[in-house]
């Protein structure tokens, strides 16, 4: 049996750090309830924005120029506007919460960016569910 000395210059195994996160960072997980760690990839994460982004512009295309434009002239559409304003309106939120988590899930550079961009858009949505609210019950 032979033993060799260890050399001074042999590789030694080192893990590395593990990944530091911020004190904003760790508040956004927890708000979303998540767990820590990457669970999720980037693609996915676009994925989700796309289909956010998606009935977002549905919304937008039938409250602005399919119910007020296009169905009147046929002489359909008397007061379905708020009902369907609110339920696409519902669904646009769901996937922007949605998107957002699939963001932090996948711990995309880009979560804040896109965390901002879908609150806006989320606060919007808020504003136009309430309004269409107050027509439907007024």
């Amino acid at each position: 049996m032979s033993t060799r000395p260890i050399s001074d210059n042999s590789p030694v195994h080192v893990e590395p750090p593990a990944p530091t996160t911020s004190a904003p960072d760790r508040f956004m997980r927890r708000l979303l309830r998540l767990p820590e760690g990457t669970t999720s990839t980037a693609a996915e994460a676009r994925s989700a924005f796309q289909k956010s982004l998606l009935f977002t512009t549905c919304r937008c295309l039938l409250m602005y120029i399919v119910l007020p434009f296009v169905l009147p002239a046929v002489g359909i559409a008397r007061g379905v506007g708020p009902v369907i304003g609110i339920t696409i309106g519902i669904l646009a939120m769901v996937s922007i919460v949605y998107s957002i988590r699939r963001f932090w899930r996948a711990n995309h550079s880009k979560r804040w960016h896109y965390t901002i961009f879908g609150g806006v858009i989320f606060g919007f949505l808020v504003y136009l569910t309430i309004t269409d609210l107050a027509d439907l019950l007024g």
